[in-house]
C-alpha cells in the first residue's frame, strides 16, 4: 500500500485486517516487525518554507535530500545534523522526513545543538484506529497538553504514522574549524573533549576515533560560527591543548567529510560484524568499551555515544552488565532485542501508550519489543 493522501492512509488504517510494517524510504532497517508493507513516500513534497520565519513543513515522505537541498539554497540547515544509514545498513533507497523524525534521528552537533525532536514544531499523523491527530504548530511553544510531538519523535511507528512534520531550521555558519589532537588513548580523549566541552568555546562537536589515519588515535573538536569568532575560539583551544600538538583544519570540504565519515560511522562499513550504539554517561564510556572486547569502536558526543562492531551474534548487553545508559542492535543478526529491554514501570507506561494509540496493535508490531 502506498497512500498518496492523508485521508487514503487514514482510510488503509482504519480498513487494516492485520499487521501493518510502516515504511519510509527503507534505509533504516532496524529492528524486527512483520505484516503488510505501507509505505508513506506517496506522502510527498514541501508544504510550506519560510526562510525568515526559520520554519519549514513537509508530507512525511519528502526526501530527505529536497529537504536539504531548499535549505541550502537559503544558507540554512536542520541543525541537528541527521545521519545517513545507508552505507552502514547495507540498504538503498531515499531517507525521507517521516522516517527521520519517527526515529529522532541525530547526529555529532546534537550535543551542542539537540536531538531531531528538539526542532519538530508540531505533527500530523495517523493512529492505530485510523483517526488524523494533529498536535503542536508552526511556531516554537505552542504545545498545548500532552507533547505528542515529542512522543512521536523516537516512537518508530508503532503509535502512528507520521504525515507531516514541522521544523525549526537555522542558518548555515559562515565558517567551521576542527580542531585535532593525535595519540590520545580513550580515557584522556574523554578527558580531553569534556574538557573541551566545558570550556566557554561552544563546541558543536567532539569525538574520537581509536583508529584513525595510519592506526593513530584521532580526536576531533569541532567549532562553528562567524570568521573571526571561529578563528579566535580555535586558537584559544590549542593553546588548552598545547601539549598535544593540536593542529586546526579549516577548509570547508574537508571538514564536511570529517564530520559526514563521523555521523555515517565509515570506520564500519562494509565491515563484517555486528554494529551496537551505546549511549552512556561520557565519564563511562572507557570502562564500558574494554568490556566490549569491540573489533572498532567510534566515540561521539564527547564519549556520551559509543558505536561498537563486534563479532556476528555477540550480545553487547552481556558484555557490558548493567550501566546508566542503553544498548541498541543498529545491524546484526543477534538472538536479543534490537533495543533496550525497558524497566517494569516504564514498559508499563509504553504499553499503556500503544494501547491507547494503536489499540488493535497493528503498526510495526514488535518492533520495539
Amino acid at each position: 500500500m502506498r497512500p498518496e493522501t492523508e485521508t487514503e492512509l487514514a482510510e488503509a488504517i482504519k480498513t487494516a485486517q492485520g499487521p501493518l510494517h510502516v515504511r519510509g524510504g527503507g534505509t533504516r532497517a532496524i529492528g524486527r516487525t512483520t505484516g503488510a508493507l505501507l509505505e508513506t513516500g506517496g506522502l510527498s513534497g514541501i508544504v510550506l518554507y519560510e526562510p525568515g520565519a526559520l520554519t519549514l513543513v513537509a508530507r512525511a515522505g519528502t526526501p530527505l535530500a529536497e529537504i536539504e537541498a531548499a535549505l541550502e539554497a537559503e544558507g540554512q540547515r536542520l541543525p541537528f545534523e541527521p545521519m545517513d544509514h545507508r552505507a552502514l545498513l547495507g540498504t538503498s533507497g531515499a531517507p525521507t522526513v517521516g522516517g527521520m523524525a519517527a526515529a529522532n534521528v541525530s547526529g555529532p552537533r546534537r550535543v551542542q545543538a539537540g536531538a531531531c525532536r528538539d526542532y519538530m514544531l508540531g505533527v500530523r499523523f495517523v493512529d492505530g484506529a485510523g483517526r488524523i491527530l494533529r498536535n503542536g504548530g508552526r511556531v516554537m511553544k505552542n504545545v498545548t497538553g500532552y507533547d505528542l510531538v515529542k512522543l512521536m519523535a523516537g516512537s518508530w511507528g508503532t503509535l502512528g504514522v507520521l504525515t507531516e512534520v514541522a521544523f525549526k531550521v537555522l542558518p548555515k555558519p559562515e565558517a567551521v574549524a576542527t580542531v585535532l589532537l593525535e595519540g590520545l588513548e580513550i580515557g584522556g580523549a574523554v578527558t580531553a573533549m569534556s574538557a573541551a566541552l566545558g570550556s566557554p568555546y561552544d563546541l558543536t562537536g567532539a569525538a574520537h576515533l581509536p583508529d584513525g589515519p595510519e592506526g593513530t588515535p584521532r580526536t576531533l573538536l569541532r567549532i562553528e560560527g562567524f570568521s573571526d569568532s571561529v578563528g579566535y575560539r580555535a586558537e584559544r583551544l590549542c593553546a588548552q591543548f598545547a601539549a598535544r600538538g593540536p593542529r586546526v583544519e579549516t577548509d570547508p570540504e574537508r571538514n564536511a567529510a570529517l564530520w559526514r565519515d563521523l555521523r555515517d560511522v565509515a570506520p564500519f562499513h562494509e565491515r563484517a560484524g555486528d554494529v551496537w550504539r551505546i549511549s552512556c554517561k561520557p565519564s563511562d564510556a572507557p570502562a564500558l568499551a574494554a568490556r566490549l572486547g569491540a573489533e572498532a569502536l567510534l566515540f561521539d558526543w564527547g564519549g556520551g555515544l559509543i558505536w561498537a562492531l563486534v563479532p556476528e551474534g555477540g550480545d553487547a548487553r552481556a558484555r557490558l552488565g548493567a550501566f546508566a545508559g542503553h544498548a541498541t542492535l543498529v545491524r546484526g543478526a543477534a538472538a536479543v532485542p534490537v533495543f533496550q529491554p525497558e524497566p517494569a514501570p516504564v514498559a508499563a507506561l509504553s504499553a499503556g501508550l500503544r494501547a491507547r494509540f494503536d489499540p488493535r496493535g497493528i503498526l510495526n508490531p514488535g518492533l520495539m519489543a
